[in-house]
């Protein structure tokens, strides 16, 4: 009776050994992925010329940040005539966010000029404080592209792919996203900044592509 006994017991230590040395071995083969706290820095078309799109950009901006961490940080820059800080913070207050827009990018007649260039070199130097910050920053122009009003606030083509060159040897890891545009827009951005940001980490789509766009930007994040 009792040699039954050591034989059962050592057989359980050994079949408790040998489970708990296989769960060693799988939970040390599991990569966690590690979480990086992500800035996005929007930039907003409010100028007269694109207020028929508005309202569904913004609506597309809060499906945006509803599926960002609350950890992340987001930043939304308007752009007409000028180009200047609305909003920045969590992209879960979506009260708060709300609030911002609908107070900083109503219609006005007066606006119709479209300092995009002016907004891009802010959200760049915006990226490269968050940067400092520990964010992975990223930036995402919702807008028709259009270039009115003041030549020296509009997008210049020709160093725009300088000016981001230089950011990404700070930022290796930055992304930008353009939604809104007309195709023949959206081809020049691709052909100006494809080569340097990639196929990742730069992304486009108008109107009628976003139905997978945001999956895809999540991607880009590292997310």
């Amino acid at each position: 009776m009792m040699n039954k006994r050591l034989i059962i017991l050592g057989l359980l230590i050994f079949f408790i050994t040998v489970v708990v040395k296989l769960l060693f071995v799988g939970l040390k083969n599991i990569k966690v992925d590690d979480f990086h706290k992500a800035a996005v820095i929007f930039v907003v078309d409010s100028s007269a010329s694109n207020q028929q799109k508005l309202p569904e950009q913004i609506k597309y901006l809060k499906s945006l940040c509803s599926i960002l961490d609350p950890e992340d940080e987001i930043k939304i820059l308007k752009v007409s005539e000028s180009s200047y800080l609305i909003y920045e913070g969590t992209p879960s207050n979506s009260r708060g966010i709300t609030k911002a827009v609908e107070a900083f990018t109503q219609y006005n007649s007066k606006d119709y000029g479209t300092a995009y260039g002016e907004a891009i070199k802010k959200a760049f130097e915006h990226c490269l404080t968050m940067k400092k910050e520990g964010y992975i920053p990223s930036v995402v122009v919702i807008g028709d592209l259009e270039n009115e009003g003041a030549i020296e606030k509009q997008i210049n083509w020709e160093t725009l792919p300088q000016n981001l060159a230089s950011v990404k040897e700070y930022i290796p890891e930055i992304a930008m996203m353009f939604v809104y545009a007309h195709p023949e827009k959206l081809d020049m951005v691709k052909t100006k900044l494809g080569p340097i940001l990639g196929e990742k980490k730069l992304l486009v789509a108008n109107e009628t592509g976003l139905d997978k766009i945001n999956r895809r930007f999540l991607e880009a994040i590292g997310r």
